[in-house]
C-alpha cells in the first residue's frame, strides 16, 4: 500500500538515521514526555475518582440518604404515623426512626467514648446496610430480652477490640441523662448492656465509635419520649436532594431535611478541589511534553531546510509542507498518548487489584485507596493530550511552509 506523500516524508523524518540521529533522539524524548504525562494523569484521576467513590459508597452504606428532623413538638411523637407520611413521598423506599446520644462505654478490657443510636432493627435494615454488615451475632438479636441488663447492643468491630468485648459480654454505659438523685446529689449511673452483635461497615467513624440499641433502650438511656430524627432511603441516589426538598414542601416548614451530600458537603468539596488541583499540576507535564515537540520540530525544520526547499521547487505546496510537520507532531502525540494511556490503565488496574496504596484508616476512613478509571475521564485525558500535541505543531509547521527555497539553497 502506498503511503500519502506527507505521511511518508513525516515518517522518514521521525526515523532519521546517521547524521540526523540526534533528531530521532529528540523525537523519542518527546514521545516519552507525552507518555509520562498521560500515564501520570490517568493514574491520578483514577486514584482520586476511586477515593471519592469509595468514601461515598461507605458513607451511603452506613448512613441514610436523607435525614429529617421535626422542629416542633419536641421531635417525632407518633412514629408509625410519621413513618407512613414519609413513605408516601415520591422516591422514598424506606424510612426508619432513630435516637442519637453520646455515652462512655466500659468493659473488662477498656473504655471509650461512643455514639449510641436507638433504632428499629426491622425498619433500619431497609434504610442502611447495617444488617448485612454484621460479622458476629445479628441485628434482630436487639429484640431479645436479657436478665440483669437494660437491653442488647450492637457495636463496631474496632470498638469491640478497644473495649475487649465480644458477643455475650456485658458493656456498661454512662450517659449525661443517666444520673439518679441521691443524698449526695445527682450521681451518674452506669447502665449494663449485653453485646449481641458486632458489625463492620468499613467506615472508621462507625466501626470505631458507634453502638446500636433499640428505640426503647435509647429512650431510657437518654430520658427521651419522642424520636430525634427519621432516616430515609431513596430509590435513586441522585434524587436524594429533591426528596429532601419535597419533605419541607409537602409536610410543612416544621420539618427540616438534609440529604447525604449536604451532610458531607465539606468532605466531597475538598476531594473535588484536590482532584482538580492534581489534574492541573500533572497537566503541566503535558505542557512540558508539548514544548519538547515544538523544540524537536523547530530543530527538524532547521535541519531539513534544504530538503524543504527542494520539495518546494519540485512543486510541493505550502499546505503539503505544513501537513508534513503537523503529521509528525501528530504521530509523536498519538504514540506517546497510546503508550501513556495503556501504562496508566495497567498501573491503575494492578494498584487496585492488589490494594497497593495503603492509608491510615483513622485519617481517611478507608484502609486502602481503590483506583477507578471513569470512561469519560479517560477519554478527556486522551483527547486533551492529542489536542495539545497538535497545537504544539502549529508554529513549526507554519515556519516550515513559509521557508523561501531560494534563500534556503543560496549557500548549499
Amino acid at each position: 500500500m502506498t503511503l500519502p506523500f506527507e505521511l511518508y516524508i513525516a515518517t522518514r523524518y521521525l526515523l532519521a538515521r546517521r547524521r540526523q540521529a540526534f533528531i530521532s533522539l529528540i523525537s523519542a524524548v518527546s514521545i516519552a514526555g507525552v507518555a509520562v504525562g498521560v500515564m501520570a494523569l490517568v493514574v491520578a484521576q483514577a486514584l482520586m475518582t476511586g477515593m471519592q467513590q469509595e468514601l461515598r459508597d461507605r458513607i451511603i452504606g452506613s448512613a441514610a440518604h436523607v435525614y429529617v428532623w421535626k422542629m416542633t413538638s419536641g421531635g417525632f411523637g407518633d412514629v408509625r404515623e410519621e413513618t407512613a407520611r414519609l413513605m408516601r413521598l415520591p422516591g422514598v423506599v424506606g424510612a426508619a426512626p432513630s435516637i442519637v446520644g453520646k455515652a462512655v462505654a466500659t468493659a473488662g478490657g477498656g473504655e471509650a467514648f461512643i455514639s449510641l443510636k436507638g433504632i428499629d432493627p426491622d425498619l433500619s435494615a431497609k434504610v442502611t446496610e447495617l444488617a448485612s454488615s454484621m460479622r458476629h451475632g445479628s441485628l434482630k438479636a436487639l429484640y431479645d430480652v436479657h436478665d440483669r441488663v437494660l437491653g442488647g447492643v450492637v457495636i463496631g468491630e474496632d470498638l469491640a477490640v478497644q473495649l475487649g468485648a465480644f458477643v455475650g459480654d456485658t458493656v456498661r454505659v454512662l450517659t449525661p441523662q443517666g444520673s439518679t438523685l441521691s443524698p449526695m446529689g445527682m450521681v451518674p449511673r452506669m447502665r449494663p448492656l449485653r453485646v449481641v452483635g458486632i458489625f463492620s461497615l468499613g467506615l472508621y467513624e462507625y466501626d470505631h465509635a458507634y453502638g446500636f440499641v433499640t428505640l426503647d433502650v435509647a429512650r431510657r438511656l437518654f430520658n427521651k419520649d419522642g424520636v430525634d430524627m427519621m432516616e430515609l432511603r431513596v430509590a435513586d441516589l441522585d434524587d436524594a436532594h429533591e426528596v429532601a426538598r419535597a419533605v419541607t414542601e409537602t409536610l410543612g416548614t416544621g420539618y427540616l431535611a438534609e440529604d447525604w451530600a449536604q451532610m458531607n458537603r465539606a468532605l466531597f468539596s475538598a476531594l473535588r478541589l484536590e482532584k482538580l488541583a492534581i489534574g492541573i499540576t500533572i497537566g503541566l507535564i503535558m505542557m512540558v511534553a508539548a514544548l519538547n515537540i515544538v523544540a524537536s520540530l523547530i530543530l527538524l525544520v532547521m535541519e531539513k531546510s534544504r530538503d524543504i526547499a527542494i520539495l518546494k521547487t519540485m512543486g510541493a505546496s505550502a499546505r503539503s509542507i505544513r501537513g508534513i510537520f503537523v503529521l509528525q507532531g501528530g504521530i509523536i502525540g498519538a504514540v506517546g498518548t497510546t503508550v501513556g494511556a495503556v501504562c496508566g490503565f495497567l498501573i491503575s488496574y494492578v494498584a487496585d487489584r492488589y490494594q497497593l496504596v495503603r492509608v491510615p484508616i483513622d485519617v481517611y476512613d478507608i484502609a486502602w485507596i481503590p483506583f477507578t478509571i471513569e470512561p469519560v475521564d479517560f477519554l478527556v485525558v486522551v483527547g486533551a493530550a492529542l489536542l495539545i500535541c497538535l497545537v504544539a505543531t502549529i508554529y513549526p509547521a507554519r515556519q516550515a511552509s513559509r521557508l523561501d527555497p531560494a534563500e534556503a539553497l543560496r549557500y548549499q
